[in-house]
């Protein structure tokens, strides 16, 4: 090989490692798979999922993010799954430049919005590493509350940091995501290099009331609260997500 091509490949690999490792915008395609019977604790609920043929529910969501700005949501289907009640699939947007994020969360087929500030997290960055979506990740630990520890593993080559749902706070972008008793669990199954667009970085603007999370809560527990079901989605709304 001669010296020209050697230090031209040289030179493309240099610019292609500079221009990976300071990756700030695209799009992550996330795969969710949450165990049933470990997420509805009640009895009943365990008896009837027992009899289902499917106790691992698979939900797709995209994240877009650039520098100053994220929005998580479920990925478009037209296809409606059986059990397609089963498990949450809030909007996540946030502005990392006014600390500012907006979640959209389904609640029994009506939307609710709720608003706050970006959530902020202690995390444990361990020396555990695995490869996510074609990238080098590091393993990181946040305790939830004394029974429930939260794994991520973030890629500083995404320097956004962002993950899914409201999750961020690391030096990079979350390409995994699981709670330690393996209940939900988010991989990365891709990764676009491309600028998000407007309508789908940007929350929409809505005439609908926009809550404090206390607000949403106080209204849950008036209208849900004396139902089971209800008390089992007022716990999943404000919970670790």
């Amino acid at each position: 090989m001669s010296f020209n091509i050697k230090m031209l490949l040289l030179i493309f690999a240099i610019s292609s490692s500079s221009l990976f490792a300071q990756l700030s915008k695209g799009k992550i395609v996330y795969e969710r798979k949450t165990n049933l019977l470990k997420k509805y604790k009640d009895e009943e609920w365990k008896e009837w999922l027992k009899e289902q043929e499917r106790k691992i529910k698979i939900d797709v969501f995209e994240l877009y993010f650039n520098d100053t700005a994220s929005a998580f949501k479920p990925q478009e289907s037209e296809l409606r799954e059986k059990m397609d009640w089963a498990t949450d699939k809030n909007i996540v947007y946030q502005n990392f430049k006014n600390n500012t994020r907006l979640t959209i969360k389904d609640i029994w087929g009506e939307k609710a919005y709720m608003k706050d500030t970006i959530a902020k997290r202690v995390w444990k960055i361990t020396d555990g590493k695995r490869k996510i979506a074609g990238y080098e990740c590091r393993k990181a630990l946040w305790k939830a509350n004394d029974s429930t520890t939260i794994y991520a593993w973030y890629t500083d080559n995404i320097i956004t940091s962002t993950g899914p749902e409201s999750f961020n706070g690391l030096p990079g972008a979350i390409l995994g995501l699981a709670t330690e008793d393996g209940g939900v669990i988010y991989f990365a199954k891709s990764v676009e290099i491309t600028a998000p667009t407007e309508v789908n970085i940007n929350p929409p603007k809505t005439k609908s009331k926009i809550y404090t999370p206390k607000e949403l809560r106080t209204k849950m527990e008036k209208d849900l609260g004396k139902n089971k079901w209800g008390k089992e989605l007022i716990k999943a709304t404000f919970d670790i997500w």
